[in-house]
């Protein structure tokens, strides 16, 4: 099994415990964000002179090929690998050979996880916020088909006060305009990339935190 831990027991890990660890039934619909990250960081690493142009170009199309090869059916997530990112490397490693396992110099699993996260999020918050955009389009034309169809408004359960549809309907435009902005604030909040952390206080390479923010579009 493709473990990314264990290093310290002497045995072999029991079933139920390997279990309890995998996420991959989970985490891999981060394939998408986990090989773009992996893309940026191995382009960042060219740059600082880490990995060499032809390494770096290998490694790309390596990724790319993965890419390709899940979306169009061609190659399955497999229960031997313990999450998205040990899937992803052992098959960078089975089509390239050594140079795939370069791929994590200067990276953490810690601060790769992160940025998965941040970047999944922050796709969602997008498609999320077109329908929404798309909601309040469809309310507004009821509004402004209804501005003089008269309902009764309710308070407690009770006829409280004659209002217009479009003053009902309003209300919800309300509600759902406010959900775009809260989308919108915590997309800011999260939108810093955390690669380059490393383990926990950052690495002795020679990285280049900046320009990977840069390409995956991090403020």
């Amino acid at each position: 099994m493709a473990q990314l831990w264990g290093g310290r027991f002497t045995k072999e890990t029991d079933q139920l415990v390997y279990n309890f660890n995998a996420s991959l039934g989970f985490d891999q619909k981060l394939y998408k964000q986990d090989i773009t990250g992996s893309m940026a960081h191995a382009s960042m690493l060219a740059k600082q002179g880490i990995l060499t142009e032809e390494e770096k170009e290998e490694i790309l199309d390596g990724l790319k090929g993965i890419l390709e090869d899940i979306q169009n059916g061609k190659l399955e997530f497999s229960p031997e690998y313990e999450d998205i990112h040990s899937f992803v490397e052992a098959n960078l490693i089975d089509r390239k050979g050594d140079v795939g396992k370069k791929l994590h110099t200067g990276r953490s699993r810690n601060d790769q996880v992160a940025l998965d996260m941040k970047m999944y999020v922050r796709d969602e918050i997008g498609e999320a916020d077109l329908l929404l955009k798309e909601l309040l389009e469809s309310l507004l034309k009821i509004m402004e088909e209804n501005l003089h169809t008269y309902m009764p408004g309710f308070t407690h359960l009770q006829k409280a006060q004659p209002v217009t549809l479009a003053h009902h309907f309003g209300a919800y435009f309300e509600m759902f305009k406010r959900d775009r902005s809260r989308l919108a604030d915590t997309k800011k909040r999260l939108n810093l990339c955390p690669l380059g952390s490393g383990a926990l206080a950052g690495t002795t390479y020679p990285l280049d935190r900046e320009y990977t923010a840069k390409t995956l579009g991090f403020d």
